[in-house]
């Protein structure tokens, strides 16, 4: 007597995540675990005609911000309906932990009945696991984070015992299960960070057996010195490497990153294990105040607006912004003031021009009536430099977003939270044929297991981990778009987590499979 499956896919065209050409095959799922590749001989509680279909592993979001989003929205929509089975989170520098819970300022947005639940690592991963999540999370620990909870926002190097009191943080979030540690040097208190302070942390996630995560510190003018430093911490520290969002920003850049492809690519002759992740969009997304004068926010509202009330250092600060020349790609995606509601999906110059003011005016007045809290997209990215970074073996796919509900969430964020996975298979495969089907599965699948040192996912075989999705190759597709961003994908069918059907026939059921992944401290 043939014991009966959990979950039977038949006739399903395989994508094993290798990269191999597809093959014919029934996959069979029971425990969590695939069983199965071949000719099933027993029956699915659950079985899925896949004739025509293909069934690939799990994809995995290599770059991904859902810390607070999978506490608020545990069923993780907007990445599960593509296919996702997998967020890397705490990226850029900014993780949900460690966290002190008498001073939160560094988690805006968090209502306080959410805001007591966790303090490191352990108990958000613990909190995470408490509510149930609907995909496997695999958290890095932000460096940014870190130095805020030791020295706020000081523009200043640490001190022996801040960089001790530092690495004593990263060390435990380690040893308690983070892949990592990420950095944002964009960002206010990243920016602040010498290399050197960077390397000294990157060395005790490298006893750990660790990945250096980077937000780099410059996409644009200067990109490859920027590159050249995040080389340089893989070296001096001895750890794997992985660059976020791969670009180059702002029309004069465009084309640069042939010459950071062949950076990576000598840093991996001489040894360096680095690679790279990718969302395939022409525009970014982050906050008004990263590119407006970051430094009037660093110590929060009350400050800047002092800063800002001193006309003489007001008239600086304009005097500053006048000569930029982005206003109009510059596009409003959420703010929380309720008269400036109506500028949401407007480019601040189009606001300035509502307002009869100048763009600087009108960006420094959206900062100061949202106390520093607005969300832009940046249209700042060529199309083929896209395709170029797509086109490379070592670039994996990440959404740099978050994981939303399409009928909770607000404003108008970036479209690469719906849409991501889905675009690379609809538009840069199938109708651009810029990659193989086999090449796009990959990348999304078996490059991001290697990249976390995960043995039991990202591939489709006998004996691994049962993270799969069935998907219509001629009719997956992204709905989501930069001004109507809250749509799921067409084509992505089942999504299977842990053995477990997350998505059945399109829709979302609800069920919440998924585990908080620790890594092993080496």
């Amino acid at each position: 007597m043939h014991r009966m499956y959990d979950v039977l896919f038949k006739n399903a065209r395989v994508l094993d995540g290798t990269g191999a050409p597809w093959f014919l095959a029934d996959v069979a799922v029971k425990d969590g675990f695939i069983v199965k590749v071949g000719a099933a001989s027993a029956d699915g509680k659950l079985t899925v005609d896949a004739s025509g279909k293909y069934l690939a592993p799990g994809f995995i979001d290599a770059h991904s911000h859902s810390d607070q989003a999978l506490v608020a929205n545990p069923t993780a929509d907007s990445k599960v309906m593509q296919g996702v089975t997998l967020e890397v989170i705490g990226q850029c520098g900014s993780s949900a932990a460690p966290r002190n819970l008498s001073d939160d300022s560094s988690q805006p947005g968090l209502d306080d009945e959410v805001s007591e639940k966790w303090t490191d690592m352990a108990s958000y991963m613990e909190l995470l696991e408490s509510n149930g999540v609907s995909l496997n999370v695999a958290p890095l620990v932000g460096h940014g984070t870190v130095r805020r909870r030791v020295m706020g926002v000081e523009q200043r190097p640490p001190t022996e015992d801040e960089l001790s009191r530092m690495k004593a943080l990263v060390r435990e979030a380690m040893e308690q299960g983070a892949f990592g540690m990420s950095t944002g040097l964009i960002y206010i208190p990243g920016t602040y960070a010498a290399t050197d302070e960077i390397v000294e942390l990157a060395k005790v996630v490298a006893e750990c057996g660790g990945v250096y995560f980077t937000h780099m510190r410059n996409e644009g003018p200067r990109l490859l010195e920027a590159l050249d430093e995040a080389i340089n911490v893989g070296f001096e520290a001895g750890l794997p490497v992985q660059i976020s969002h791969f670009k180059a920003m702002g029309q004069a850049n465009w084309g640069k990153v042939n010459e950071a492809i062949a950076k990576v690519e000598e840093a991996r002759a001489n040894g360096l294990d680095i690679t790279a992740d990718q969302y395939p969009y022409i525009a970014s997304s982050t906050g008004l105040s990263s590119t407006v004068g970051a430094s009037i926010w660093a110590g929060g509202p009350e400050k800047a607006a002092a800063l800002l009330s001193d006309p003489s250092e007001r008239q600086k600060i304009i005097a500053n912004l006048s000569a930029r020349d982005n206003w109009g790609r510059l596009v409003i995606a959420s703010l929380e003031n309720d008269s400036d509601q109506r500028f949401i999906g407007k480019s601040v110059a189009e606001v300035a021009e509502a307002l009869d003011i100048s763009p600087a005016e009108a960006g420094l007045g959206l900062l100061e009536r949202n106390r520093g809290v607005v969300q832009i997209v940046n249209f700042a990215i060529s199309e083929e430099d896209v395709q170029t970074v797509m086109s490379t073996p070592w670039v994996m796919a990440g959404s740099d977003g978050s994981a939303l509900n399409a009928k909770t969430a607000k404003g108008q964020p970036h479209p690469r939270s719906y849409g991501t996975f889905v675009r690379i298979l609809g538009v840069y495969a199938r109708e651009l044929g810029l990659l193989r089907l086999e090449e796009a599965v990959r990348k999304m699948t078996s490059l991001p297991a290697m990249r976390l040192r995960l043995q039991d996912r990202g591939i489709l075989r006998e004996g691994m981990r049962a993270d799969l999705v069935l998907f219509d190759a001629d009719e997956v597709k992204d709905r989501a778009t930069f001004t109507s961003p809250h749509q799921y994908p067409a084509g992505i069918d089942f999504v299977v987590v842990n053995g477990v059907p997350v998505v059945e026939g399109g829709a979302h059921n609800g069920k919440r499979p998924g585990m908080v992944l620790r890594h092993e401290s080496s």
